[in-house]
Formats: C-alpha cells, sequence, structure tokens
C-alpha cells in the first residue's frame, strides 16, 4: 500500500511537470505573438459601464407591474415618470456620481489588470465631487500582487477622489491591505477582517525522494537565493533566513496599515488574527456597519450610481493559459510566502 502511494505521488509529480512545462511554452508562444504586433493594441479590452439607477428603477417597476391593480400601477408609473423628470433636471445641475468597482480576491489576485484600467479611467474623467466604492471580496494572497492591487487604490486616494470600501463578506490579509487605504471602510456585521500577518509553508519532499534513490541537485549564486526548498535538504540556516524575510515584510505590512489608518492601534491588532465586523469595527479596523446595497440605496437619492467593469479580450489559447495559471495558482499558492 505505502509504495503504491509513493508510486502515484511520482507519477502526479511527473504529470505536473509536464503540464507546467507546455503552460510554459503556450505562454512563450502567446507573449511572442504579442510582442510582434499580432495581438494588436493593448489588450483589446472593453470598459463596461452600467447605469445602477436605472436597474433600480427596473426592479421597483416590475415588482409594481406585478403586483399592483393595473389602475394603481397606471398612476405609479406617471408618478415614476414625473420623478425622473426632476432628477434629469438634478443631473443637469451636477449631481454627484458614485462609481462602484467590485474586486474578487485570489492567491494572486488576478484581477488587479481589470483595476488598473478601471483606476486609470477614473483618475481622467472622476472630479473631486465624485466618489468611488469598491467592493472587495478578499482573503489574501501573495504579497506583491496584493500590494500592486493596493497600490492601484492608493492613486485614487492620492489624487484625491473620494474612496469608501464595503467589505461584505472577507477582507482578510492581502485584502485588508487593499482595504486600509480608504478614506472610509464599511463592513456587514459578520464580515471577516483582518488576519494582518505573513507566513510561508512548504512541503519538503528530500526524505521520500532519498529512501527511493532520487538525488536532488541545487546549485545558487548568492548566499540567500533560496532560503527552503520542496526537494532538497533544509537546513537551520536557511530556515532562520526565511523567517527574517517573514518579519520584514509584517513590520512593512504594519507599517502601511499605520500610514492610512492612523487611529488604529496596529500592534494590537496585527497578530495574524481575524476578527467579524462588531468587534472590527470596535478595534477601528472598519468605521461603519452597513451592507454595500444598503450604502448605495442610501446614495441613490442624491447620486448617479455606475457599475464599472472590465472585460478584457482574451483569445482561446490566452484564456486556456488562464485556467491553467489559476489552477497552477491554487494549487502552488500554499508553497510561497503572502500575506496571510
Amino acid at each position: 500500500m505505502t509504495q503504491a502511494l509513493i508510486d502515484y505521488a511520482l507519477f502526479a509529480a511527473k504529470s505536473f511537470t509536464v503540464i507546467v512545462f507546455f503552460g510554459m511554452v503556450l505562454l512563450l508562444l502567446v507573449r511572442a505573438r504579442q510582442h510582434s504586433g499580432v495581438a494588436g493594441n493593448g489588450d483589446g479590452g472593453r470598459l463596461e459601464v452600467i447605469s445602477l439607477n436605472d436597474r433600480y428603477a427596473d426592479m421597483v417597476d416590475a415588482i409594481k407591474g406585478a403586483t399592483l391593480p393595473p389602475k394603481v400601477y397606471k398612476k405609479a408609473a406617471k408618478a415614476e415618470r414625473k420623478a425622473d423628470k426632476q432628477r434629469m433636471k438634478a443631473e443637469e445641475a451636477a449631481l454627484k456620481r458614485l462609481f462602484v468597482i467590485d474586486f474578487h480576491g485570489d492567491i494572486m489576485a488576478s484581477e488587479v489588470g481589470g483595476l488598473r484600467e478601471m483606476v486609470s479611467a477614473l483618475l481622467i474623467e472622476a472630479g473631486a465631487d465624485d466618489e468611488v466604492l469598491v467592493r472587495i471580496e478578499n482573503a489574501g494572497g501573495a504579497v506583491h500582487e496584493h500590494g500592486l492591487a493596493a497600490s492601484q487604490l492608493l492613486r485614487l486616494r492620492k489624487r484625491g477622489i473620494a474612496l469608501t470600501v464595503a467589505v461584505d463578506k472577507v477582507a482578510a490579509s492581502g485584502g485588508y491591505l487593499m482595504a486600509c487605504v480608504a478614506d472610509r471602510i464599511i463592513a456587514a456585521p459578520f464580515a471577516v477582517i483582518g488576519s494582518i500577518g505573513v507566513l510561508a509553508e512548504l512541503p519538503n519532499f528530500h526524505r521520500l525522494l532519498e529512501r527511493n534513490g532520487v538525488d536532488f541537485e541545487l546549485h545558487t549564486a548568492g548566499e540567500h537565493k533560496r532560503t527552503l526548498t520542496l526537494f532538497g535538504e533544509n537546513t537551520d540556516e536557511g530556515r532562520t533566513k526565511l523567517q527574517e524575510q517573514l518579519e520584514e515584510t509584517h513590520q512593512l505590512f504594519k507599517a502601511f496599515i499605520r500610514e492610512y489608518r492612523t487611529d488604529l492601534d496596529v500592534d494590537a491588532v496585527a497578530t495574524g488574527e481575524y476578527w467579524h465586523g462588531e468587534r472590527a469595527l470596535a478595534l477601528g479596523l472598519v468605521d461603519e456597519l452597513k451592507t454595500s446595497d444598503d450604502y448605495l440605496l442610501g446614495a441613490r437619492d442624491n447620486a448617479e450610481l455606475f457599475k464599472l467593469r472590465y472585460k478584457a479580450r482574451k483569445r482561446p489559447l490566452e484564456r486556456l493559459l488562464g485556467a491553467m495559471r489559476v489552477g497552477a495558482s491554487r494549487l502552488l499558492g500554499r508553497l510561497i510566502a503572502w500575506v496571510g
């Protein structure tokens, strides 16, 4: 039984290596096509803008049409048209605009590409009276990817555009790294907030390979080019160095939060723990308990609400590579250091 498991593990490792190899080959082919000019300008993506005011109005009209007697519905529709005219006059008087962006995070923050495009568009068009609401659902991931995502949101704040982050489910670890740059953070009562810490974990197959007569060689130039490995024999020196790197990243994480959440006792909450909305509010991690839905409904009468969505244009091969990348990210994500 044990030998069968060992054989299966080695077979799985070989299969995964082959998949990764062919994935890299396909990726190189795609990039070569892009650099040769075949892909055209940019990624060929487009920005979609959806009026949430119209969406809400359509839903309300559907309820009225289905539940009210015909005469009553007709009267209500007439009143609604009158209200629409008044709203149009208000729009002519430069009604405030509220732009909504959804960010669904994963280990490698793969939506950061679309986020940067939407932020750039907003920096061109949005004015000082406008506001951006980012609805974050993100449990954290790789340090560098989530750091870039936080930097994209920071571009809005530095330009003086009001930035609100709403957390309906989770903004932990790298998700909170993004959220903390906002002027204001709102959260649902049971949203998960915090997890301000850094971790790295990986399996080591050295003894398994050694028992099966498999040699593994690792050659590096640079004393700390590699600290811990998957297949080589790890050392206490390597473990100590990795711990130093984790501590350094944690200090950077805390300093970043401290800069934008000035009233927060960062040392008290940077323990790696997480809290639900009520406790997060008491600790100062968020500013108000409220769902994003209630926030938008409250803003509906005084602002034009627009949801932004960036859709990158991808060829079939690129979609295949993207799916492979997500799969590899999920499989290998636990093997690298991430804010967590």
